[in-house]
Order: C-alpha cells, then structure tokens, then sequence
C-alpha cells in the first residue's frame, strides 16, 4: 500500500542517495530516528535494494551498449522462469525485460567493444536456457539518457 512518507524519502533518495539522514528527516518533516526507521525498513524490505555511484560517461572507460532481443522456444511458465533466473547472474547484462511483440525479452547489455561482446554473447547469452533467436542492436550514440538512482520495489 502506498505510504506518503516512504514515497517522499524514495523521492529524495532517488535525487540524491547521499543526503544525510538529518537532511532526508528534515525535507520530509520527522524525526531523524524516526526518519532513520522507515530507511532501514525499506532497506530490509528490499525496496532500497542499494545505493551506487553514477560516473560520468567521459570519465568512465568507454562501453558499447547493445540492444538485444531475445526469443525463447516456448513461453511456458517453466521456461520463463529458468531464463529469468539465469539471466539474472549475467554481470553484462544491466537491463532485461519481458516484452511483447516478436521477441520475448530486450535486454540491454554493456560491452568494451566488439570482441567483449562476441565473449557475452558466446559465453552468456547463447547458453542462457530455451533461447531459439539472439538479434544484437548496437547503439550508435544516445540521444535521451535519464540518470536512474534508487527504485521502487523490484520483485526478483
């Protein structure tokens, strides 16, 4: 159930995930301890699943993004279940979702370059269960990139 106060300290969080719990108290009107509670909460919940740094695409190595989309041979519940579990352990892979449409998944998926991609696709995406068809997209540049912190309750 949606709470007033747990959506505004995800909304401070999510602007900036380095505010002081006195700060984050005091822009949502209570106590620190009290303030300090719902964080844990959240945390332990798994809604706050963790707190990361946002690099500056100049200053960070220079990554390849690649859009691909996955079809698997059945869309049984068995079957969506097991490729989901295993993608999940693929460290390239920063962006699954299930789709509808011709393919069963997109994923986003960061590479160093053409030969790092070749080992992702080798080594993790051609052995993830029931897939039939891997189609890889390059990304040429980005024209609109949000920075992302801190989401709501992803269910894994």
């Amino acid at each position: 159930m949606p709470d007033r106060l747990n959506d505004a300290i995800l909304r401070h969080l999510r602007h900036d995930g380095r505010l002081s719990n006195a700060d984050l108290a005091a822009r949502i009107g209570l106590s620190p301890s009290a303030c300090l509670r719902r964080v844990k909460m959240l945390e332990k919940e798994g809604v706050i699943r963790g707190y990361q740094a946002i690099i500056a695409r100049r200053n960070a190595p220079p990554v390849a993004t690649v859009i691909v989309q996955i079809t698997l041979e059945r869309q049984t519940e068995e079957c969506l279940r097991r490729f989901e579990s295993r993608i999940r352990e693929c460290p390239d892979v920063k962006e699954c979702y299930l789709m509808t449409g011709d393919a069963d998944y997109l994923l986003r998926v960061e590479a160093r370059d053409m030969q790092d991609y070749e080992r992702i696709h080798k080594e993790e995406l051609s052995r993830l269960p029931g897939v039939v068809r891997i189609q890889s997209n390059f990304a040429i540049r980005p024209i609109v990139q949000q920075e992302k912190g801190v989401t709501g309750n992803l269910h894994p």
